[in-house]
Formats: C-alpha cells, sequence, structure tokens
C-alpha cells in the first residue's frame, strides 16, 4: 500500500506549524532539564521536594513529546486511518492534556528553581520552553475546537473535556501526596493519607478505562449502555472525591494541632491538594449532572 503524504500546502496548515511547535519545545524542555546537573539547582539529597517533582515534570514532558512526535507523523504519512484508535478523539485527548499537564509542570519546576538560592539561566530557560510548550498545546485545542462539530469527536464535547480535566486531577495527586507523606512526620496523618491515595488511585483507574473505551470505540461492545456506566463512574468519582476533599480540610484544620511538627512547605502542600481535589471534584460533579440529564433525555425519547 503506497505511502500518502500530505499536499505541498498542508505543511503550511496552522495545525501543522503548531504540532511543530509542541515538538520543538517539548525536546527543548527536557532535553535542557536532562542536562542539568545538581549545582544547577542546589539539590541536596536529604530533600526530596525537587527530586519528586522534577521526575514528574520529566515524566511530562517526555511522554507528550512521544505521543505529539507520533501524532505529527502519522498526521504528514496520513496512516492514522490505519490504526484502531478514534484518531478524532485522540488528538483532542492529548492537546487538552498535554495543556493541562504542561501547565503544571510550569508550576512546579519553577518552584524546585524558587527553592535554592542560586539558579543558572539553564532553568530558567527550561521553565520558559515549558511554558511555551503549554500554550503550544492550548494553541492546538483551539484550532481543533473550531473544526466542525463531528470532527472533533466526544472527547472535545464539554463531557469529555470535564473527563480529561478529572484526569488530570487524578495524575497531580500522584507527586503531592507521595511528597505530602515524606515530609511529615511519622503517624500524622497516616491513616487520612491511606484514604486519600485509595480514593485517588480508583478514581484515575476509572478515568483510564473510560479513555481506553472511547479512544477504542469500545462503547458498542458494552454489555450495558456506556452511558449508564459514564454516570456510575462519575458518581464514584463524587462519592470519592467528596471524601478525599473533607479529609483534605480536615488536615488543615489540624494543622494548628501539628504546627510545630509540621513544616511550612508541608503545610503548602496539603493546602495545593485541597485546591486540586476541588477543582476535580466540581469536575465530577457537573460531569454527572450532564449523564443524568442524558439519561433522562434518553428516557422520555
Amino acid at each position: 500500500m503506497p505511502v500518502i503524504v500530505l499536499e505541498a500546502r498542508d505543511f503550511t496548515s496552522a495545525l501543522f506549524l503548531v504540532r511543530t511547535w509542541e515538538v520543538l519545545s517539548g525536546c527543548t524542555t527536557f532535553s535542557l532539564v536532562a542536562s542539568l546537573e545538581d549545582s544547577d539547582l542546589n539539590n541536596d539529597l536529604s530533600n526530596f521536594h525537587p527530586n519528586t517533582f522534577r521526575i514528574f515534570c520529566m515524566f511530562t514532558w517526555c511522554f507528550f513529546f512521544t505521543l505529539s512526535l507520533l501524532i505529527h507523523f502519522l498526521s504528514v504519512i496520513q496512516f492514522h486511518s490505519l490504526i484502531p484508535i478514534s484518531w478524532k478523539n485522540l488528538t483532542v485527548t492529548v492537546a487538552v492534556l498535554g495543556a493541562l499537564m504542561c501547565l503544571t509542570a510550569s508550576v512546579f519546576f519553577p518552584w524546585i528553581i524558587m527553592d535554592n538560592q542560586r539558579a543558572s539561566p539553564r532553568p530558567v530557560v527550561a521553565a520558559v520552553a515549558s511554558c511555551l510548550t503549554f500554550l503550544a498545546y492550548s494553541s492546538e485545542f483551539y484550532f481543533l475546537r473550531t473544526q466542525a462539530h463531528e470532527q472533533r469527536g466526544y472527547m472535545g464535547s464539554m463531557p469529555g473535556l470535564l473527563k480529561i480535566l478529572q484526569l488530570w486531577g487524578g495524575c497531580q495527586m500522584i507527586p503531592l501526596v507521595v511528597e505530602v507523606v515524606r515530609r511529615l512526620p511519622s503517624g500524622v496523618h497516616s491513616w487520612q493519607m491511606w484514604v486519600s491515595g485509595v480514593s485517588y488511585g480508583i478514581c484515575v483507574f476509572i478515568s483510564l478505562v473510560t479513555l481506553v473505551v472511547i479512544l477504542g470505540d469500545f462503547a458498542g461492545r458494552c454489555f450495558l449502555p456506556f452511558d449508564r456506566f459514564l454516570a456510575g463512574f462519575s458518581l464514584i468519582g463524587v462519592l470519592l472525591y467528596m471524601l478525599a476533599t473533607v479529609i483534605c480540610f480536615t488536615k488543615i484544620l489540624q494543622l494548628r494541632d501539628h504546627g510545630q511538627q509540621i513544616p511550612n512547605d508541608s503545610a503548602g502542600l496539603i493546602i495545593m491538594e485541597t485546591v486540586v481535589a476541588s477543582i476535580t471534584l466540581l469536575a465530577y460533579t457537573v460531569d454527572l449532572a450532564f449523564s443524568i440529564k442524558l439519561l433522562c433525555d434518553r428516557s422520555h425519547a
């Protein structure tokens, strides 16, 4: 089967240029960070805070660089029609989730730099390149949103965007929970951290299952209507994140009792966890409302 390449005018299209921007800025970002030495960040081995978030940021940049490069290559050779994946849902998902994850990395990595009294120009340039990567993914999402509704797919609709936001919230909890556990004294908020961690893990698993079913077009193979599965998943997410959010606010109130035992940076991590949990809970709540409305409309039809 001959390989079909894009026409000449397609290489100057906005979507082609913005995907090239994603690949170049993403490669620049993780290359700069990978070349950093301990002296560039003044990294103390007894302080796990820079190490945890640096690993998270590197994974984010490398993962989405790989996905963007693959999507860009398949778009050029027009080979994506042979892949058993919903292409329009995949591109929107990568654009939105890439923008959210790179935005988080653009916040976490400067946080690492500001934790050190001396920082070389290289990590500062890497932070700027990460912000440019975020702008590139945001631009791709903007161009995809301007397409016709049938070209955007389910993930380009409001319920689909909410599911991407739910997955983003779960991913942010991984470094936050790990770092809070490492920094808090032994026995402080121990059972709350276990309950919160299990709740976040279940929700991330549910989000990944939903994403795989949508991208693989497996919705028609479910033994129950998929919209009922989505409503059930949203309800589980609301209940678990409601529990996790209450625990987060409880931990904030308990900071006064352990004020001398808990460092200020650990208190900041708990507050950040509370903010992200609240945003994700809101996403699950609105998504559940959409699912219930859809079920009601179909029952009256």
